[in-house]
């Protein structure tokens, strides 16, 4: 299958720029970046896909086999640098996106010039032997598998608000609950399992290319402590407390955001 049209691959930008790639989190595609892109564009070539599963990638080629790990879907982030032939990227993983990064940059470290992992969380239940916090209990994420598996457009409309933070923007939340209900409800099943239920702690270290984290001062869904865990974990990885508040501070600050991408993504050429 081709990639570019399998993972609904677009390229824009300074022809001939450094590269940066910009990866979604759950529930969302491409789209979710177009407040970042116009400002990327005038010095970088940006390059957009669409998970397969999400947005206008080609569904004939998800099933639940094959994406019932984030190992997949690091494979498709390397077979578009592979396809794409631009040179080592500047990988931007938002969300879950952040670890497919990781997977990917520690099994290819040539493919990438950095990685900026935005709100990253390589587990999202907390550890109290090893007293990690992640944010939500085992029962707190078995509580939310199974209301999104038993009503997934009730609980997009819940959560969405919730994940997007941001109360006194309610346009952010209801555009996120539309990304929501715009994939399908067993695909979202799928990934949403593969999303809360993966821990990626013990990769962390396996990352050898320049890294920036980049944390929301505010986020129900990523906590403080999980961005200061995955600095300590990766050697030689930058931390930034961004202002903007909420999981998607691509949405909710965008310029602040696109500042931070830019900074790194220059320097990391």
């Amino acid at each position: 299958m081709d990639v570019r049209s399998r993972n609904h691959v677009t390229v824009t930008g300074r022809t001939g720029g450094p590269v940066v790639m910009l990866a979604h989190g759950f529930g969302c595609d491409q789209n979710m970046w177009r407040l970042v892109v116009p400002a990327l564009e005038r010095d970088f070539t940006v390059v957009l896909f669409d998970h397969v599963g999400a947005g206008h990638s080609d569904l004939s080629a998800w099933s639940p086999e094959h994406y019932s790990t984030l190992d997949r879907y690091a494979d498709d982030v390397l077979e578009i640098c592979r396809e794409l032939a631009l040179g080592p990227v500047t990988f931007v993983g938002h969300s879950v996106s952040a670890m497919m990064g990781v997977l990917a940059a520690a099994r290819a470290p040539e493919a990438f010039a950095g990685l900026v992992l935005l709100a990253p969380s390589p587990c999202f239940i907390d550890d109290p032997e090893s007293g990690y916090r992640g944010g939500f209990s085992a029962e707190d994420i078995d509580e939310l598998l199974e209301s999104l598996e038993a009503n997934y457009l009730g609980w997009s409309g819940a959560m969405a608000p919730v994940i997007m933070g941001n109360p006194e923007r309610p346009e952010l939340g209801q555009e996120l609950t539309n990304s929501f209900c715009r994939t399908d409800p067993d695909i979202a099943r799928v990934f949403a399992r593969v999303t809360f239920l993966s821990d990626n702690r013990a990769d962390l270290p396996a990352v050898d290319v320049p890294t920036l984290i980049a944390q929301c001062s505010s986020d129900a869904i990523a906590p403080p402590e999980v961005g200061a865990f995955v600095h300590a974990q990766i050697q030689g990885s930058q931390l930034v407390t961004l202002n903007a508040t909420g999981h998607c501070p691509q949405l909710a600050a965008p310029e602040e955001t696109t500042a931070a991408i830019t900074a790194f993504a220059g320097a990391a050429r």
